[in-house]
């Protein structure tokens, strides 16, 4: 990086001479540096995926989850310092509880978004280090369909059809880029998939870009959201997704074979 060094990153009020704010892109390195994080969205739902590491057996089963609840209909998928995306996740909770107590219905998972990305934002004018994290917001209903937003470190807020954050995150979206091909047949395309089907896939994707040699003790933690649900945001069952894991090494070790 071009002027590291000179004070240009003490803080996040700086612009470098050739305008960046280094801060911020320190705070999406550690998204960047983060388990692989994917989420994937047809006409029948969401699922989210992260992989997370598992640094001692000792560990409580679901310990530190990065997958939550904003509220019944929307969920939460975070990457990064996990500290920062709770203290975010607390911050979207009390704004989910302050909409649903002034107007007497949900907040739109769109409105959400936006209240998170700038209160995100508030936080690059110099008060405070920007937050070390990115979240991945997601609901499903009948009248406006799958939604999936990111809020990143720098307060930017965009809707995806599909993404990926985390440390395989380039590898991942080639993976999901394949899924919305011309030349696949309409039922296996991304946007007609069942959630079942965005299970498999979310496994398979998860498992094919992870290095085997160097990361170990990996678990997958998924969420889902559509029509399976009625419209609620839940968590994936674990036997559905050490079936789904299951699946994608079989599916990955034949292709192996095979070359």
């Amino acid at each position: 990086m071009s002027s590291i060094g000179t004070g240009y990153d003490l803080a996040a009020s700086t612009f470098s001479p050739d305008g960046r704010i280094f801060q911020v892109e320190y705070a999406q390195k550690a998204v960047d540096s983060s388990g692989t994080v994917i989420a994937l969205r047809s006409k029948h739902g969401v699922v989210t995926a992260v992989e997370k590491s598992v640094s001692s057996p000792l560990y409580e089963a679901n310990a530190n989850p990065r997958v939550e609840k904003v509220n019944e209909y929307i969920g939460c998928t975070s990457a990064g310092i996990y500290s920062d995306c709770c203290a975010l996740l607390d911050y979207a909770d009390g704004e989910a509880l302050k909409y649903l107590k002034e107007n007497r219905e949900p907040i739109s998972v769109k409105k959400l978004a936006e209240s998170l990305a700038e209160f995100v934002h508030i936080f690059t004018l110099g008060i405070h280090r920007p937050w070390g994290g990115s979240l991945f917001f997601s609901s499903w209903d009948k009248t406006k369909g799958s939604k999936i937003y990111l809020v990143e470190p720098s307060g930017l807020c965009y809707e995806y059809e599909a993404w990926a954050v985390g440390k395989h995150r380039q590898a991942a979206k080639t993976e999901i880029e394949k899924l919305k091909a011309h030349d696949l047949e309409p039922a296996k395309r991304l946007e007609n998939l069942e959630l079942n089907q965005l299970i498999n896939e979310a496994a398979r994707i998860l498992v094919t870009v992870r290095d085997e040699s160097k990361e170990k003790n990996l678990c997958i933690e998924m969420s889902w959201v559509g029509d399976v649900t009625d419209g609620k945001f839940e968590p994936v069952p674990t036997s559905l997704v050490k079936e789904a894991e299951v699946l994608a090494q079989k599916m990955l070790e034949e292709e192996d074979a095979e070359d």
